[in-house]
């Protein structure tokens, strides 16, 4: 139960008013989360319940509005519910025997396009079987292969098997076999050294969380782990018998460490490692060159999955708006937006995410495909700062292997 919400599998609950899925969810977690009622309309905001699945493992299920809402607030609803497909894992469309409408089969269009797997559950076989045409509708339109649970959420006592059986098969693989943050770029029992900064927007009495993620992965690699700031870091590396095998920076301190670290040892940062991590590094390098080819005027979009109280020298405010400038020489604009909404990114030439170690990959994935499909390109915190800085080849030098970055 401890496990980061960013980390866990994210499974949205959608269909139309009235066909039972807050019943659905309260069945699978065996307690009430959502309140259930005969009126539709009931859930008004999406709600959100973290929990351990077994055999699946920690999940959060998103309990939606109906995607057919007809009340005074139904426009607004059913855009919050259209927003968490970018947060979503695998989707569940819940419907009873009068089949998908419209709206269900717009979302599952939406589903298909995002590449986000789901599965149908007909609800209230209790009060009313299923027909026959409306079964082949539903086959007819999801192309034949679409799994489909036929149920009732009030007593059919194989309903949290079935989900569960029917969920496990389209686990994404990232999710079965999760991706290592760096233990598997460096061999078990490596020396490495991460410089974590305390300054400004360090969190009183703590480190931040892929700091404190990195670290975990390190030492479950058996790796020999020393974490110290930026003004101990010449000292550090003259004390130790031997070189380390790599050094992890903070994007802010990127400038200082490169001037400290040889050549020879291996350099990247924390918001670098989160770009394959939560996105597609690949991407997010060849969004950076984009950097180069920017024009007066141009509009760049910088994205935070969190909100947080901008301090004076805030990293996505100032500091990334100060080295796009000082490199281009050209007069940008420079939009900042947080949370988990996505905004209208038309008019944008560049988008610049954080790195995202607040929300799931699946949120970083979608917006990376919103920009594809668009054309905009889309890179991160820490690949943007060190193309900036000139130093981006040194700082992904240790993902050539595996992603063959040599090619881009």
């Amino acid at each position: 139960m401890k496990t980061l919400k960013s980390m866990r599998l994210h499974i949205g609950i959608f269909g139309g008013t009235n066909v039972g899925k807050s019943s659905i969810l309260n069945r699978i977690a065996n307690q009430d989360i959502s309140i259930v009622s005969d009126i539709a309309g009931t859930t008004t905001d999406v709600v959100e319940k973290s929990m351990e699945l077994l055999p699946v493992g920690p999940v959060t299920f998103l309990d939606t509005a109906g995607v057919n809402d007809k009340t005074d607030l139904a426009g607004k609803r059913i855009e919050k519910t259209v927003k968490i497909l970018n947060r979503t894992d695998i989707a569940v469309i819940v419907c009873d025997y009068n089949g998908i409408d419209k709206e269900e089969k717009d979302l599952i269009k939406k589903l298909t396009e995002l590449k986000i797997p789901y599965f149908v559950v007909i609800n209230k076989n209790d009060e009313q079987k299923i027909s026959q045409s409306e079964y082949e509708k539903i086959i007819n339109f999801t192309g034949g292969n679409i799994k489909i649970i036929i149920t009732s959420a009030k007593n059919d006592k194989e309903l949290v098997f079935k989900f569960k059986e029917t969920l496990i098969k389209l686990l994404p693989e990232d999710y079965i076999n999760p991706p290592k943050i760096v233990g598997d770029l460096i061999p078990e029992k490596s020396t490495v050294i991460l410089v974590v900064p305390i300054d400004k927007e360090a969190p009183k009495g703590r480190l931040i969380l892929p700091q404190v993620q990195t670290i975990r992965d390190l030492l479950d690699n058996n790796c020999i782990v020393n974490v110290l700031k930026e003004t101990e870091l010449k000292e550090a590396l003259n004390n130790l018998n031997k070189k380390p095998d790599l050094v992890i920076t903070d994007s802010q301190a990127f400038k200082k460490v490169a001037e400290i670290v040889p050549q020879d040892i291996p350099l990247t940062s924390f918001s670098i490692l989160f770009a394959r991590l939560k996105g597609d590094i690949k991407e997010f390098v060849n969004g950076a060159n984009a950097i180069e080819r920017l024009r007066d005027g141009d509009k760049i979009l910088i994205l935070e999955s969190c909100t947080h109280h901008a301090i004076e020298d805030d990293i996505g405010r100032v500091k990334i708006p100060n080295l796009l400038k000082q490199k281009t020489g050209k007069n940008l604009i420079i939009e900042n937006y947080a949370g988990h909404d996505f905004p209208n990114i038309e008019k944008y030439s560049l988008i610049i995410h954080c790195g995202a170690c607040m929300t799931n990959r699946r949120e970083v994935l979608s917006r990376i495909l919103t920009a594809n499909n668009l054309k905009i390109p889309i890179t991160n915190y820490g690949i943007a700062i060190s193309y900036c800085l000139g130093i981006l080849p040194r700082a992904i030098e240790i993902f050539k292997d595996i992603l063959n970055l040599d090619k881009i």
